[in-house]
């Protein structure tokens, strides 16, 4: 038989561990195995299981593909690939039913598709799904759990690092660390500032002097100012709090 395969993996420690490789080799070697062969392969990269199929573009196409071929069927390498959510993973497997298909695992098998006459095949399968969602549930609570602890202790819990750092370490021992390369502008703000000079000939001095921003063609003294705030904050590197009588200067200045 002709099977369509489906791989997802929802995060950085999903590629680490249970990743595209290693579900791609785990649903070929199964159909090699079993007399059948992969066509088509689609790969949602990144993407929550509790995501209904049109969220999924991988999910979305390796549907179309079935209904377009009117039999065939799915292959994944187990089933909370396809969702980890109860709801999803019924849709789904509805939709691929419905158009002549068949759903395989590479651990399990064939899912059998629901029989009036065996109502213990369905509640199984909807046990294995409720299962799935719940293992997703503890995760991403753990992950907010984690998080918080980590801003309780006053480290960076979540969002994007600010100029001068960079994130360094996995999971909850991720935290933001001096970037040497950046750090050299955030001490020159601070030492011009101190000196007395406004938000905006420091932007017009870091630029002309070559120690860009991160992301931005130029300095601003928005920009500058927020820099600088968050220095007299953070103290990085040995950089020195600035003074008070620099903190009381005019904010627009």
């Amino acid at each position: 038989m002709e099977l369509v395969a489906y791989l997802r993996v929802s995060s950085e420690g999903q590629v680490d561990g249970y990743g595209l490789d290693v579900q791609q080799q785990a649903v070929t070697r199964w159909a090699k195995a079993h007399g059948h062969s992969v066509v088509q392969t689609f790969t949602d990269a990144g993407v929550s299981g509790a995501r209904d199929a049109f969220d999924r573009p991988g999910l979305a196409a390796a549907l179309e593909a079935i209904q377009e071929a009117g039999n065939g069927g799915l292959v994944v390498a187990r089933l909370d690939r396809l969702a980890r959510a109860l709801t999803v993973q019924e849709a789904a497997l509805a939709v691929i039913w419905r158009h002549g298909g068949r759903v395989f695992t590479a651990d399990t098998g064939e899912v059998l598709a629901d029989d009036p006459d065996d109502p213990m095949r369905t509640a199984l399968r909807q046990v294995v799904g409720v299962f799935a969602e719940l293992d997703r549930r503890i995760t991403v609570k753990r992950l907010r759990d984690g998080r918080r602890m980590k801003a309780q202790q006053g480290r960076k819990a979540v969002g994007a690092y600010p100029y001068g750092y960079v994130g360094t370490g996995k999971g909850r021992e991720r935290d933001a660390a001096a970037l040497e390369s950046e750090q050299e502008g955030v001490r020159r703000a601070v030492e011009l500032r101190k000196a007395g000079m406004t938000y905006e000939r420091i932007a017009s001095a870091l630029n002309a002097e070559g120690l860009p921003p991160r992301r931005a063609a130029q300095w601003w003294p928005s920009s500058v100012r927020n820099v600088i705030l968050r220095a007299d904050r953070l103290e990085p590197c040995g950089t020195e709090r600035l003074s008070r009588r620099t903190r009381a200067m005019p904010q627009g200045q």
